[in-house]
């Protein structure tokens, strides 16, 4: 079983305009919802590509059981921990040529919300995979990655890490099975800037030193390159195609590159398959479809 946590997921509103007034009364062209968290869109993206998932974290109020009831008329099975007092955050994404985000702060999550969190994920095993993915609400410990990572080390649990910075780079020494910086979060963690394909290899390699098993790079309109744990570096360019949503195409590659690895055991076509599902992504107005990643897998 492939399993996700998603600290503070949401409802994300995606209201489109002909234009922005502040001030003024705007009316939308049309609007959408999506069931949001970077946990949630990996298991979104894993079960459009036939992978049975699980998704973890909390919920809490009506909006936490809109989250639920939608996950599941889509497929996806949840066991999240319910909280007592709050409601899950709803984020309004308005589109009006750029974008503009407004994200909910989300409900309060205890103490023993945090443990029966740790109860479910004492249960996985070495058949499992995990994804911690996002930021960490300010009502839990910044250490929670460690704290997960820790507990779980020595089941030989394969652990995907989609996080940035300090988040990142003190889960290392617990020898994550994936990270996913991009090239500018790369930079960022050694206070430089990754200027061409040399300076990203390089600092993606010292990653590696620290501890992670395979570093994946994702480069936007220039690709992406995997340093893998056996061999030498991959990379990789991009389908064609006009970006139109950058909403969850990490997530989706973070889910594509599990599903290709998963299917063929090989991290060639782990690449392929992350790139075509972060892409598939990026060229479509919601999460990728499974006629858009294939449409995308056949182009690399």
């Amino acid at each position: 079983m492939i399993y996700t946590v998603t600290f503070n997921p949401a409802l994300d509103y995606v209201v489109f305009l002909d234009e922005l007034i502040p001030g003024d009364i705007n009316r939308a062209t049309r609007e959408s919802i999506f069931y949001g968290g970077k946990g949630i869109n990996v298991s979104n993206v894993l079960n459009t590509l036939g992978l049975e998932t699980t998704a973890l974290g909390f919920v809490a109020g009506f909006t936490g059981k809109a989250i639920e009831e939608g996950l599941a008329s889509i497929g996806i099975r949840a066991d999240f921990i319910h909280l007592p007092e709050g409601n899950s955050r709803i984020n309004v994404k308005v589109k009006h040529g750029d974008e503009t985000e407004i994200n909910g702060q989300g409900p309060v999550i205890t103490d023993e919300a945090i443990s029966a969190l740790f109860d479910k994920l004492d249960t996985l095993t070495a058949d499992d995979i995990l994804v911690l993915a996002g930021s960490i609400p300010n009502t839990l410990p910044d250490d929670i990655y460690e704290r997960i990572m820790a507990r779980l080390e020595g089941k030989n649990i394969r652990i995907a890490v989609d996080a940035t910075k300090d988040l990142l780079l003190n889960v290392l020494k617990y020898h994550p099975f994936l990270i996913k910086p991009n090239n500018h979060e790369l930079g960022e963690m050694f206070n430089t800037v990754c200027k061409t394909k040399e300076d990203i290899e390089y600092y993606a390699k010292e990653l590696q030193k620290k501890g992670a098993r395979n570093v994946l790079i994702s480069m936007a309109g220039d690709g992406a390159i995997l340093i893998p744990e056996e061999g030498e570096a991959i990379q990789i360019g991009t389908p064609k195609g006009k970006v139109v949503n950058s909403v969850g195409a990490g997530d989706s590659m973070v889910a594509g590159f599990i599903a290709g690895y998963l299917k063929n055991g090989s991290y060639d076509e782990a690449l392929k398959s992350g790139t075509a599902a972060g892409s598939a992504t990026a060229f479509s107005e919601g999460l990728a479809s499974l006629e858009m990643y294939q449409a995308m897998l056949e182009q690399i």
